[in-house]
C-alpha cells in the first residue's frame, strides 16, 4: 500500500466533488484527506486528495477520473517533487504551570497562538503531516482539547 497524493482541476460546479469521491468510494478506497478551494480563476478549483492503495487500482481511478465531464486536469503527484503543507487549530490546556512550556514548543515549531483564555490556548500550525505529529505528541502530555485539520494541500514544483 501506497500513499497517493491527488491533486485535481474541476469545475466549481455542485456536484463535482460527490462524482470525484464516489469513484474512491466505489473502488473500496478510503480518502484520508481532502481539501477543496477555489482557484484563481473562480470557475476552477483544486482539490487534493490523499488515499492510501495499491498503485494498478491508484492508477485505474485516475483514468476513470480523467474521464468525468467537470475534471479538467488530473496530476497524481506520487513519485514527484511537490510542495505539500496542512494546517492544524490546536486548542491545548494552558494551566500556570505549563504555560512558559507551552510557548516554548509554539517558538520551535514557528507556529503561533491565535487565540488565549484563562485556561487554553490555541495554536495555529502550518508544515508537513510529520511536523504536526511531532507537535502533537509534545502537546499531548499537557491536555490537548481539540484539535482542527485541514489534511494535505499540495502543488508540482516546477522543473528548474
Amino acid at each position: 500500500m501506497q500513499k497517493h497524493t491527488v491533486s485535481l482541476l474541476v469545475d466549481n460546479e455542485p456536484g463535482v466533488l460527490s462524482r470525484v469521491t464516489g469513484l474512491f468510494s466505489g473502488r473500496g478506497f478510503n480518502i484520508e484527506s481532502l481539501c477543496v478551494a477555489e482557484t484563481v480563476d473562480p470557475a476552477i478549483s483544486r482539490i487534493t486528495l490523499v488515499t492510501l492503495g495499491d498503485d494498478a487500482i491508484a492508477e485505474q481511478i485516475i483514468k476513470q477520473l480523467n474521464k468525468l465531464v467537470n475534471v479538467v486536469k488530473v496530476h497524481d503527484l506520487t513519485g514527484t517533487d511537490y510542495v505539500e503543507r496542512e494546517m492544524a487549530l490546536i486548542k491545548v490546556s494552558a494551566k500556570a504551570g505549563s504555560r512558559a512550556e507551552i510557548l516554548r514548543i509554539v517558538d520551535i515549531f514557528r507556529c503561533k497562538v491565535v487565540d488565549v483564555s484563562p485556561t487554553h490556548y490555541t495554536i495555529e500550525v502550518t508544515g508537513t503531516a510529520d511536523k504536526l505529529e511531532a507537535i502533537l505528541s509534545l502537546l499531548k502530555p499537557m491536555g490537548i482539547k481539540e484539535i482542527a485539520r485541514t489534511g494535505a494541500i499540495a502543488l508540482g514544483r516546477e522543473r528548474k
